[in-house]
């Protein structure tokens, strides 16, 4: 028993392999233009160290902003449902949020603000 809504495999003609062919030549060229582009006109090597030290601590920033927040949130089901387990959850999840949102200026007081 055959199916009906099945599709066939259409063969590509010799037309649409030299256009697939040619975009993905182009896409790749592009890509790598795009990729390898920044680092021809990187003047300041440090500078791009401390460009991704900044990102990478936003990041951190925000996924402990992100935990914080879950905390919060459990610590108040917690107190809505009178659930002592949860609410130490919740506590423990607010502590480690704001030790992880407030990594950099934890790491700078420790360093004595070396990195800045």
């Amino acid at each position: 028993m055959k199916k009906q809504n099945r599709k066939e495999k259409r063969l590509m003609t010799e037309t649409e392999r030299h256009i697939r062919d040619y975009y993905w030549s182009m896409a790749c060229a592009v890509g790598m233009c795009l990729i390898l582009a920044p680092s021809a006109y990187a003047a300041d090597p440090l500078g791009a160290i401390n460009n991704l030290s900044t990102f990478m601590f936003a990041a951190i920033k925000a996924i402990g902003l992100i935990i914080l927040g879950w905390g919060v949130v459990q610590l108040g089901l917690s107190f809505q449902s009178h659930d002592a387990s949860q609410r130490s959850n919740g506590m423990l999840t607010i502590f480690g949020g704001v030790i992880i949102a407030f990594a950099k200026e934890i790491l700078d007081l420790i360093t004595g603000g070396a990195g800045a």
